[in-house]
């Protein structure tokens, strides 16, 4: 797997604070991370022997509690997915998902998604990457915090196929901008969006319990939807 072009990043975009697993989510974690967890390893994933089959890939980094990933799983029965999520809880609640709706076609990582795509995941063979609602790190001295940054966009480039969409989707309008200005300035994406830097929210990506309060009290929520261009970039 060439990883030449991985970016070093020392500073996490994340803080690791693990809320309380619950009984069901324990229970989850013990008796369906064995068939739908993807153990720690260095070696790079073969998707077809993980899901036994061949079909188009979808990667989403921190699903939260895993709600709208298990319903976006289940409305799309002819896709694979996989999630990433460094909250033990959250990866606990996705587990307990999947059995409770009998889902295949999802499986789970409990880890840092820069360091998978760095070391796991091969060049070119993702469908599709989303980031919902990453961390904004609102105070301007911990903006270098931001998950969405130069080398990480461009790393994303190397891991989806051509044509492959990177869906973004932020309730903090500095931050979505922030996001925009950064795909704009690598010459690997094509903004989807007509006229201009946002799209409107797919059917594919649900509501979040969340965003729906937000939007309620009329607050804005932006969607960003980047193909990849330029292979000789890449």
């Amino acid at each position: 797997m060439d990883t030449t072009t991985a970016p070093h990043r020392a500073i996490k975009s994340f803080v690791l604070r693990q809320g309380r697993v619950t009984k069901a989510q324990e229970e989850a974690l013990t008796n369906l991370w064995p068939i739908f967890g993807i153990e720690p390893s260095d070696t790079p994933l073969d998707f077809p022997t993980l899901f036994g089959r061949a079909a188009p890939v979808t990667l989403e980094i921190g699903f939260g509690n895993g709600d709208s990933l298990a319903q976006m799983a289940a409305a799309a029965p002819e896709r694979d997915f996989i999630g990433i999520e460094v909250h033990t809880p959250g990866v606990g609640h996705l587990l307990k998902l999947i059995g409770d709706r009998g889902l295949q076609n999802v499986r789970v990582m409990n880890t840092d998604a820069v360091e998978i795509l760095q070391q796991r995941i091969p060049v070119h063979s993702l469908d599709r990457v989303q980031l919902f609602f990453p961390d904004p790190w609102h105070k301007k001295k911990h903006h270098k915090r931001r998950i969405v940054q130069a080398p990480f966009v461009n790393l994303i480039a190397t891991r989806l196929q051509m044509g492959g969409v990177f869906h973004l989707a932020t309730d903090w309008q500095p931050y979505a901008e922030h996001m925009a200005e950064v795909l704009e300035n690598d010459s690997n994406w094509l903004n989807l969006a007509q006229n201009t830097s946002y799209s409107p929210r797919p059917d594919s990506r649900p509501l979040t319990k969340f965003e729906q309060r937000g939007l309620r009290l009329g607050h804005g929520v932006w969607d960003l939807l980047y193909t990849t261009v330029n292979p000789s970039h890449l």
